[in-house]
């Protein structure tokens, strides 16, 4: 690739790693209500959906402001943008320490969303680094910088005990400026940015960059998304309320639980990139998709109490034995760990798809994307509420969860299979997949 002369090695290990620890700490503050969140709700005294409201809201800025943040990388660069968007999200961090009322405190929780957006700038920014043969492996990397969620689990309840939840919150806001800084004097222009100035060519206007958003597969890779970021987002909060209402575990044993979901779902991210790079990211999906609509399928199994009418007594009494099934916690707790893992997998796989479809709208693409999974970690827990509210069974949320991937699993091979009839016609109704060239 042009664009890439003059780009070593060093280079690259450069933007990655720049890139993955300001990711990691961006996302370990987009994560703080979890922590903070339960003390600001005893001092303001809010209610459950005030409380819910103020939790949900980062994650919804978060989301939506992927697409204008993916935009402005493609234009200005990362090493310009992702500096500016943490400096901008710790004066809200910084605020919410010094405010007493529960509309600034969602004023200051709309700008620390904007922690979240902090992943389409990495993306468009590492994908410019890589040859198209090993971005799904450095973008697979940086991705795995979802742990900082844990880093905050682990951190922050110290820190709050130590500290209070107000200096914590100033802490996190001086981490983010101290980020920031060692980011822009390290990170250098990307290659792109850089050719741009040197040859006077001027970036792609934001009208331009939303272009390709009119093509429907722009839409099906969000589809995914919802699914593999989504839904990840969503089962980490619901998976500790499921586990004590469920099976009546403690809280703390809950979020041991949770935790052995929500970790492989983000550490082997960088796997599931370099599995996208050797077998190609539509492998990755549909063994993302086979793997999660089998697991699904089994949570979604509810305790059920089973009456069967045996041999009649010798009196001549009826012999009814009852017997109940229902799914162990051990084997559920098993099923989550799969699910989170083949999750973070089709994460990388999806976007490894972007900078090879769209290799010059890496930003808009992918900030669309990344909006609608982010806002699937928004609607998702509000959707499962109204329907243990409706239904009044547990295991409905994952029925939901097996009908969203059902349905994307069968577009996607639809898709697939028209794409390469168009692309070799020659191809007859009965040709398989593996028969088509990839």
């Amino acid at each position: 690739m042009h664009e890439l002369d003059g780009v070593t090695k060093s280079d690259q290990y450069r933007a990655l790693g720049l890139s993955t620890l300001a990711f990691t700490v961006c996302f370990a503050v987009w994560t703080i209500f979890s922590i903070i969140g339960v003390k600001i709700k005893q001092d303001l005294g809010l209610s459950e959906t005030q409380f819910g409201l103020l939790v949900a809201t980062p994650v919804l800025t978060g989301s939506l402001s992927r697409i204008f943040l993916g935009i402005w990388t493609d234009q200005f660069g990362g090493r310009i943008m992702l500096p500016l968007q943490m400096l901008v999200t710790a004066i809200s961090v910084w605020l919410l320490a010094s405010v007493h009322t529960y509309a600034v405190f969602l004023m200051a929780a709309l700008g620390l969303g904007l922690a979240g957006g902090s992943f389409i700038i990495g993306i468009a920014y590492v994908s410019r680094w890589f040859e198209a043969e090993k971005q799904g492996t450095a973008l697979g990397i940086f991705g795995a910088g979802n742990v900082g969620a844990a880093v905050t689990n682990f951190a922050a309840p110290f820190l709050v005990v130590a500290y209070g939840w107000e200096d914590t919150a100033r802490i996190y806001a001086v981490v983010l400026v101290i980020m920031a800084i060692v980011f822009y004097i390290f990170a250098k222009e990307d290659p792109v940015r850089k050719m741009q100035k040197e040859t006077g060519a001027k970036p792609v206007s934001a009208l331009k960059q939303l272009e390709p958003l009119k093509n429907m597969q722009v839409w099906r890779f969000a589809t995914y998304y919802f699914f593999v970021f989504g839904a990840f987002v969503a089962f980490a909060s619901f998976l500790p309320r499921y586990y004590v209402g469920a099976y009546g575990v403690a809280l703390t044993s809950a979020g041991v639980f949770a935790g052995m979901y929500s970790l492989p779902g983000s550490i082997f991210r960088a796997l599931g990139g370099w599995m996208s790079d050797v077998w190609g990211a539509r492998y990755v999906m549909y063994l993302t998709f086979g793997v999660s609509l089998v697991v699904l399928f089994v949570m979604s199994y509810p305790e059920t109490t089973y009456i069967v009418e045996g041999i009649p007594h010798e009196d001549g009494s009826p012999n009814l034995i009852e017997f109940s099934f229902g799914i162990p916690l051990y084997l559920f707790v098993f099923l989550t760990v799969i699910l989170g893992f083949v999750m973070s997998l089709g994460k990388a796989a999806v976007y490894k798809h972007i900078p090879v479809y769209f290799p010059h709208n890496v930003g808009a693409v992918g900030g669309l994307v990344g909006m609608i999974g982010g806002l699937g970690g928004f609607v998702l827990p509000i959707a499962f509420g109204i329907l243990l509210d409706v239904f009044q069974v547990w295991s409905v949320v994952f029925m939901l969860m097996f009908i969203i991937v059902a349905i994307s699993m069968i577009w996607m091979h639809l898709a697939i299979r028209s794409m390469d009839r168009k692309a070799h016609p020659e191809l007859t109704k009965n040709t398989h997949l593996s028969d088509v060239p990839h």
